[in-house]
């Protein structure tokens, strides 16, 4: 392996002692649990099994487990400490953050999550292999041996196995998943490492059950199977029963860390992602089912994300209120009819302006004015549906409010006429001079939805309601009015607007007259809603499209014709 330049490491991590010692103390973890059936197995012999042989028995007795405890442990010890061993060079490299080929990391991986069966294996292969050995080795005194030191011996051995194995599997998985897993999964899920073999939650269950609920059941069958030796059943059954009881709330204890800690992370990630917070993230690694649920919801979290980040992007185009309208409908869902109000918004002389302005400094001068009108318009309900060059149409009563949209669009038609009075000093410094818009407004009925090819869709509203809307509004201009509304729109208002009755106006498209009314702005709008809004950058990007004051009323009629 090459060393790499200082300069081109990675910043070294922070590791605490226990990820700096892991392998240290995975190989002490066993300890605990295999002394305890020691200790067992020590006083079960001196207590049933001692009284029972002669002296030369008890030599090769002694004999026995001198010779076994000289060559078994120490083998079994290795047997321990090899695979740790061989991880050594693997562990110090990735504390260090030094390259480390692929292959090599994949194959320490898999070892790493296999150290659990591996002590299981071995544990269970020296303490099972003590039943033939012993009573082979006391038979071989050469006198008689009795059925009833037999089933002592495999009782000692049986119920000090069933103490060590399990505990020891158990104690090795957590020390592994709390000190090794941080240092060989850095960038990857214990749960997604190919060629491993995890413990699932299923047999997981089934192995608890077996330490904590077996072992203790069959210890106690075999003392009342197996003659006293000693006449001391009772109390060495209770003995049995205490110890047994312990190492099932040990392992009780142990199951439960191991399941409480994923579900009341996960817990606290999901009230965090209810609560609108998408930057949560459960950085808990696991190799089991639960490493495969943490990945998932991480990816789902991310997806919102993505989706919460797209919906704003987007929103920045069509309105985040047509972007939200637009994402909760399936594909293919067409518009629906509703009783909204649609405002029509046009700048005076745009192209006499335009014409002596550069098309920057006339983009900046609109956007001036676009910025403020999208934040009213917003403020009241509704949206920005579409800019069309020097103007715009908004909607009223769509999505959530779809309340009173006729006074709330004509409370926005009359602050914004406020404010185009109050951005006048800004308006000449960009180089327009008496910049002044045109509004109108009409309520009923219209086709609300995305309409358009499968391929290309637009969010927008359609129908005699819009057209008349924008009929009204180029009426703006030779009626020397900033803001007239409709009879349909005149109906939704309350008393308290001021409304001055024009005449009948003939438009396109409308063979009787339509009845048009005038509103005050500054009758009808509080002084405080008229002060120049800061400048923003605008919710909605508007595509700037040039054309002729005179066509502009049909333009934009046609526009949603």
């Amino acid at each position: 392996m090459t060393l790499p330049n200082s300069s081109d490491r990675p910043p070294a991590r922070d590791w605490t002692w226990p990820q700096r010692h892991s392998l240290l103390l995975v190989g002490l973890s066993p300890i605990v649990a295999n002394l305890i059936g020691s200790v067992f197995n020590i006083l079960y012999n001196q207590t049933q099994i001692q009284p029972l042989l002669s002296p030369a028995q008890m030599d090769r007795f002694h004999a026995c487990w001198q010779v076994f405890n000289l060559f078994v442990y120490p083998v079994a010890i290795a047997c321990y400490v090899v695979p740790l061993w061989r991880l050594r060079p693997l562990h110090r490299a990735l504390l260090n953050q030094m390259p480390v080929d692929a292959d090599r990391l994949a194959a320490g991986r898999r070892r790493v999550l296999h150290l659990p069966w591996w002590f299981l294996l071995v544990a269970a292969i020296g303490w099972l292999s003590c039943i033939p050995v012993f009573p082979l080795a006391i038979a071989s005194a050469g006198e008689p041996l009795s059925g009833l030191v037999i089933g002592h011996l495999v009782t000692s051995f049986v119920i000090a196995s069933l103490i060590a194995v399990t505990q020891s599997f158990f104690a090795v998985e957590l020390a592994t998943q709390a000190t090794l897993f941080p240092v060989f999964f850095q960038d990857a899920n214990p749960a997604s490492t190919p060629g491993a073999v995890p413990l699932s939650i299923r047999m997981r269950g089934i192995l608890w059950a077996f330490s904590a609920v077996v072992c203790p059941v069959v210890s106690l069958v075999l003392l009342l199977i197996v003659p006293d030796a000693a006449n001391l059943s009772p109390m060495f059954g209770v003995t049995v029963g205490v110890v047994a009881i312990a190492f099932g709330l040990i392992t009780s204890w142990m199951l439960g860390r191991w399941v409480a800690s994923p579900v009341t992370q996960l817990q606290r990630a999901a009230s965090s992602v209810a609560g609108g917070n998408l930057d949560v993230r459960v950085n808990l690694l696991r190799s089991d089912d639960f490493g495969l649920l943490i990945e998932r919801f991480n990816r789902m979290v991310e997806g919102l994300q993505h989706r919460e980040k797209l919906q704003e992007t987007f929103g920045r185009h069509v309105g985040r209120e047509a972007a939200r309208q637009i994402m909760s409908q399936s594909d293919g869902s067409s518009g629906q009819e509703q009783n909204i109000t649609v405002m029509f918004v046009d700048v005076r002389n745009f192209t006499r302006q335009s014409s002596n302005m550069p098309a920057a400094q006339v983009v900046d001068a609109l956007n001036l004015f676009f910025e403020s009108a999208v934040e009213i318009v917003e403020r009241h309900g509704g949206m920005v549906n579409k800019f069309l060059g020097d103007g715009f149409m908004a909607i009223f009563g769509v999505g959530s409010q779809t309340e009173l949209h006729g006074p709330r669009a004509v409370t926005a038609g009359c602050e914004l006429a406020c404010v185009v009075d109050s951005l006048q000093d800004r308006m000449l410094d960009a180089g327009w001079n008496e910049f002044a818009i045109g509004i109108g407004i009409n309520t009923g009925i219209a086709v609300v939805g995305c309409i358009g090819s499968p391929k290309r869709q637009e969010y927008t509203a359609i129908g005699d309601t819009v057209n008349i809307a924008s009929r009204v509004e180029s009426l703006t201009k030779p009626l020397n009015r900033v803001l007239l509304i409709t009879q349909s729109t005149r109906d939704s208002l309350p008393d308290s607007f001021e409304v001055q009755t024009l005449p009948d106006q003939t438009v396109k498209g409308k063979t009787t007259a339509v009845a048009v009314y005038a509103i005050i702005p500054s009758t009808t709008t509080n002084a405080s809603n008229c002060q120049t809004l800061p400048k923003q950058v605008p919710d909605r990007q508007p595509s700037l499209v040039q054309h002729s004051d005179d066509a502009t009323a049909g333009t934009n009629a046609d526009r949603v014709d």
